[in-house]
């Protein structure tokens, strides 16, 4: 699978070897893994990438992330390299070591009181040393979970800045086996997001420097700005799919371990990287960031997804408590978006089953919300194709006309049978599906037939006993097309939770609560869903925000085969309680709206009507409407002129003769 395009969201690279030459992971597949509702899993593909995979551009083409100044090296090494006594741990069994006594400093070196294991915090390597022959130590960088973090010049090649990292205590088995294990792993890891290993020399990994900051560092100040934070997660997502591709899990994920230099971000820290086989070898991690199930269940992808999660929700609030109250859940409520709450809690949910499936599958929904965040910081819609769901059908402005206008998920390409049934007629495919061998996907198309043709219990019995989530989305909208307003929001509550990016469940979600805010994220995020734009001009027009409603139906695009109606629906939203200005905004709107002369007579009358209605309560004005003065004689040879215009297209007898009366009515009383 050589040649194609990749298929992720906002991404243009290439597939070659099965895997993105750009951002790492593998093609979409959108019909391979149907979720589970029962268990909380959704669809997702494989994820990886290549070793000669290039990066993406930080952002994903949809925000800017401001760079950090690469740092020079010999400005980074430690003037009095210590490890402070509050952070000094026993690796053996945990116990505090090397604290201070009876008015004197702990000791650097020694052996715990809990278990006897030796240890050392004091800095092996000093200013001068040549380690392997071929590198110059310079000093410490930084203490880290395995030991001295060191700076070097490699006198190989080209003076070139290296990092040596040891391990923490060379007497302890565990330690040394996990730097064993390391080198293991890291012989064969190679991706832009993750620091590159150049050698191993006696008990030092040999490592590229990355000059910038870490995470945590860049959130001292405050959190950082959400979109930022939502970017920073792609790019983790990114690596993290390169190593599961490889059997391997990160672990440790945590601000700390996540450094950004200028516009490029890496995974600086891999000591803890473990086989997902291995079942022997020492786990490590964080609290407050490692998932719950691990000493149970032990290390899987779902438990590093955990991670980046947590790690996302450090960056993006004031997360207080996060390795105490909050160790293993986040707080009832978020000062987050919804889609970027609920995106939060999947990723962190505390069964593991419930979680993404993949890097790839989080990343897929992760790249949606950022898509709504930013649209709705700058205003700019950040439209893109779906890869579960099909376009929006047709037009709807309520609830009822959602059934036949929510876009509808994609078959499985897998089922050609289903792929059939999706381009016919709900009439027809009951016909064919007859004739068909059975299979998920051709009972979801008989299912959707039913509910169209208003037999919404035949779609359910179809559906009862399937935890695929496209049968979770058809049963809501069979409860929809029953009018069970509530059955409904609770099924596309659930599936909404499972894809937080995606928009059609948003806008299912905003028909059966008719929420403005759903409605408004929608729309501002992409402005192919028009029914989203006339649903939140409903509900706007309804609260009584005629003003707010107009801007709405405003924001249609000229290329929108809707544009049409959302004038005229603006029109109609302008004369619905009106002033004066309204009246003379309508009838200014009307006339550069070009229509046939039935449409345009009915919307006239509306007007007129509506100016009629208003001269009654406030008085005659000078201005004039549609060519009628503000005053109740003019109006009324308008309105008369309007109805004998319809009277006079009109088809039917009956309704011609009505509008001739209406006309008549309408009238002013004179002399000839």
């Amino acid at each position: 699978m050589s040649g194609m395009r990749c298929g992720q969201n906002g991404c243009g690279g290439t597939v070659e070897d099965g895997y993105c030459d750009l951002c790492g992971l593998a093609p979409k597949n959108p019909g391979t893994a149907p979720v589970r509702v029962a268990t909380g899993r959704t669809a997702s593909s494989r994820t990886g990438s290549t070793g000669s995979s290039k990066r993406g551009m930080l952002g994903a083409g949809l925000v800017e992330v401001p760079p950090v100044p690469y740092k020079d090296p010999a400005s980074a090494v430690m003037t009095n390299p210590q490890v402070a006594e509050g952070k000094r741990f026993c690796s053996g069994c945990g116990a505090p070591v090397g604290r201070a006594r009876d008015g004197r400093p702990g000791r650097t070196e020694g052996f715990c009181s809990h278990c006897r294991a030796p240890y050392s915090f004091t800095p092996k390597l000093g200013k001068g040393d040549l380690v392997g022959g071929q590198y110059e130590v310079l000093g410490c960088l930084a203490h880290g979970g395995l030991g001295w973090i060191y700076l070097a010049k490699d006198r190989n090649v080209s003076d070139r800045w290296v990092v040596l990292k040891g391990v923490l205590d060379a007497g302890d088995p565990d330690a040394r086996a996990a730097a064993l294990a390391e080198r293991q792993f890291l012989a064969t890891v190679e991706h832009p997001n993750i620091v590159k290993i150049h050698n191993f020399v006696q008990d030092y990994i040999v490592m590229e420097y990355v000059g910038g900051q870490s995470l945590r560092q860049l959130r001292e100040k405050g959190p950082l700005p959400l979109p930022q934070v939502l970017a920073y997660g792609l790019e983790i997502l990114r690596a993290l799919g390169y190593l599961h591709a490889q059997g391997l899990v990160y672990c440790d994920l945590k601000p700390d371990n996540v450094l950004q230099t200028e516009e490029q971000l890496k995974l600086i820290d891999l000591g803890g990287v473990h086989a997902l086989d291995d079942e022997e070898g020492a786990i490590y991690g964080t609290i407050g960031y490692q998932a719950p199930e691990i000493a149970d269940r032990g290390l899987s992808v779902a438990s590093d997804l955990y991670t980046v999660g947590r790690t996302m929700a450090v960056l993006a609030f004031d997360f207080r408590g996060n390795a105490a109250t909050f160790k293993h859940s986040l707080p009832d409520r978020l000062p987050l978006p919804e889609s970027v709450e609920l995106l939060l809690r999947r990723a962190t949910d505390p069964d593991p089953d419930r979680r993404f499936w993949s890097a790839a599958e989080m990343a897929d929904q992760l790249t949606g919300v950022l898509r709504e965040v930013v649209a709705a910081a700058d205003g700019n819609p950040r439209p893109a194709p779906s890869t579960l769901f099909g376009p929006e059908l047709r037009l709807a402005r309520t609830p009822a006309e959602a059934v036949a206008a929510l876009p509808a998920p994609l078959p499985d390409p897998a089922d050609p049978a289903a792929t059939l049934l999706s381009g016919l007629a709900p009439e027809h495919v009951l016909t064919a599906a007859a004739g068909l061998k059975a299979s998920p996907g051709v009972r979801l198309a008989t299912a959707r037939a039913h509910i169209l043709l208003g037999a919404p219990q035949a779609a359910r019995d179809l559906l009862v006993s399937d935890d695929d989530w496209r049968a979770e989305w058809y049963l809501g909208l069979a409860d929809l097309s029953a009018g069970d307003l509530t059955g409904a929001a609770e099924a596309f509550g659930r599936i909404r939770w499972l894809l937080p990016g995606e928009a059609a469940p948003q806008l299912a979600l905003a028909f059966c609560a008719e929420s403005a805010a759903l409605f408004d994220a929608v729309w501002k995020t992409d402005r192919s869903y028009v029914s989203a734009a006339f649903g939140l001009a409903r509900v706007l027009l309804e609260g009584g925000d005629r003003a707010g409603a107009v801007v709405v139906l405003d924001s249609v695009p000229g290329t929108s085969i809707h544009y049409v109606e959302a004038r005229t629906a603006a029109i109609s939203s302008r004369v619905s309680v009106p002033a004066r200005d309204d009246l003379l905004d309508a009838g200014r709107r009307l006339e550069a709206l070009e229509l046939d002369a039935e449409r345009r007579q009915h919307l006239a009358t509306e007007v007129l009507e509506a100016a009629l209605g208003w001269v009654g309560q406030n008085g005659p004005s000078a201005e004039t409407v549609l060519g009628a003065e503000l005053s109740e004689r003019s109006l009324r040879f308008g309105l008369e002129g309007c109805y004998r215009a319809l009277a006079r297209l009109a088809r039917d007898p009956d309704e011609r003769i009505s509008l001739v009366d209406r006309a008549n009515s309408l009238r002013p009383f004179t002399l000839l």
